[in-house]
């Protein structure tokens, strides 16, 4: 697991994003209602820290006292403690990890509670112009990602600097330049992982590539528009051998990635050997010179593998947790997004409306402001990094929105459009309750656009929309 987020980090290198205090506070605040499960965790973390540190000493004092003195009683004892930790371990694991859950889970549903509540206040307008996609990204991931800093990355920073800590005091304790030596192997082990860090980093954005072309590819084809496609124009054997192409690639990738993925995990462990070769040597001239006893270099032995994993697991820390920030920070931006049409906070309920409707020169564009509209995204270490691959296209096509004039091939900015920017201008009329009014036009005159405003699903741009003689962004609702 230590190494596994020690990849992690070096992966990402320079992609390292910024926490602010701010970001950080509000983040806290997710995990106050938590406080007594957050504080239960911290005791079980020193529980199982202390645990941890007793069997080497288990070790050391049947090595060096019990086995030479051929004390019975004792090595029975010693033996039963050595069955006795880890079951004591395991049940305060078994409580940790209840406590850990209940915070992560606790975090999930609150911050996927406060998303969907903010989201069913948004306009029609917001969601004409966000892909479901990205929505369902943030509800699902990036509330998953924000949940992983509370309960796992801060619970995991603090667990292994007390273990670091406590180690480090037990060690220098034993033997303090033994501990210095163990110490000073970490340069090498850090120089080492960023040189293979960064080829795996560029390997797996390699993959993130296939893989997304292999997805479009199935979903041009497997979908009821593409399927239908394939068979009208007798495609089927041509797609096959593409599909074949991107799945090789795919495979080729994956097995590249195992093998240097692999020898990274081999070399840091030759570095780690090349610490634990140096300490052992070190201590066992120790005891031929009578200083240190054959059970404290176990002892040590042991120390030294449970430090190593620490100092791995806070080196990789600092990366861990601003990315989890991240995904706390996508899902503020939602929650802080501003509301196109919001209700007045004196806003009336209509008592027993008649429904006389009355369109007061109306105008309406469906130009978007884009400080209501969600930013694109950089998803640190994820997949999501790759923002689109259609089948061999190399770049993203950008479909123009509603309220963009498209260019034209001449790259002229003012190229004509079929679409019209004011879809309403200066209407007026009124319909009175138990009138039947008949709205005729061709197609794209704005007749769905003047029903679409009188339930506000969009605010005109000019002019007032009256039901009874109340303006209609002054009611909440009507009976």
């Amino acid at each position: 697991m230590h190494g596994y987020g020690w990849f992690m980090s070096m992966r990402q290198g320079d992609e390292k994003p910024k926490v602010t205090r701010e970001l950080l506070l509000r983040v806290l605040n997710y995990a106050k209602p938590y406080w007594w499960h957050i504080g239960g965790m911290l005791v079980t973390i020193l529980l199982t820290t202390g645990f941890s540190l007793v069997t080497p000493l288990i070790f050391r004092q049947m090595i060096d006292h019990t086995l030479p003195n051929k004390n019975f009683n004792q090595l029975i004892l010693l033996a039963g403690a050595l069955l006795a930790v880890p079951l004591i371990e395991g049940g305060i694991n078994v409580v940790q990890r209840r406590l850990n859950s209940t915070v992560g889970e606790g975090v999930i549903y609150d911050l996927r509670v406060a998303l969907f509540g903010k989201l069913q206040r948004m306009s029609l307008r917001f969601f004409t112009n966000t892909k479901v996609g990205e929505l369902m990204s943030r509800l699902n991931n990036d509330v998953v990602g924000a949940q992983n800093a509370i309960s796992n990355t801060i619970v995991g920073i603090i667990t292994n600097i007390i273990e670091a800590v406590a180690i480090l005091a037990v060690m220098l304790s034993l033997e303090w330049k033994l501990t210095l030596v163990s110490v000073l192997i970490l340069p090498l082990f850090i120089f080492f992982a960023q040189r293979l860090g960064n080829v795996l980093r560029d390997i797996a954005r390699e993959a993130m590539d296939h893989n997304a072309k292999m997805n479009a590819h199935m979903n041009e084809t497997l979908n009821i528009g593409g399927a239908l496609l394939v068979k009208l124009f007798g495609r089927a054997n041509q797609e096959t051998d593409r599909f074949r192409q991107r799945a090789v690639s795919v495979r080729d990738i994956g097995i590249r990635r195992a093998v240097i993925g692999s020898s990274f995990f081999v070399m840091l462990g030759l570095v780690s050997a090349v610490g634990t070769a140096l300490v052992y040597g070190l201590g066992g001239w120790y005891v031929i010179e009578g200083t240190f006893t054959i059970g404290a270099i176990v002892a040590f032995g042991a120390y030294l593998g449970q430090l190593y994993g620490s100092l791995q697991g806070l080196a990789g820390a600092p990366v861990e947790f601003s990315t989890s920030m991240v995904s706390f920070e996508r899902v503020f931006e939602i929650i802080d997004l501003p509301q196109d049409i919001a209700e007045k906070e004196n806003a009336l309920v209509l008592q027993n409306a008649k429904g006389d409707l009355e369109f007061d020169n109306i105008t309406f564009n469906y130009s978007v402001d884009e400080s209501k509209l969600l930013k694109d995204v950089k998803r640190y270490g994820r997949m999501e990094d790759v923002k689109a691959v259609f089948s061999d296209q190399s770049s993203v096509i950008s479909v123009p929105r509603q309220d963009e004039k498209p260019a034209s091939d001449s790259g002229e900015a003012d190229a004509v459009s079929q679409a019209r920017e004011v879809a309403l201008e200066g209407v007026s009329f009124i319909a009175a309750s138990g009138q039947l009014v008949a709205l005729v036009g061709p197609s794209g005159a704005g007749k769905t656009t003047l029903t679409y405003l009188i339930p506000r699903l969009y605010d005109p741009t000019d002019g007032v929309i009256r039901i009874d003689g109340h303006d209609v962004s002054a009611l909440t609702g009507m009976t």
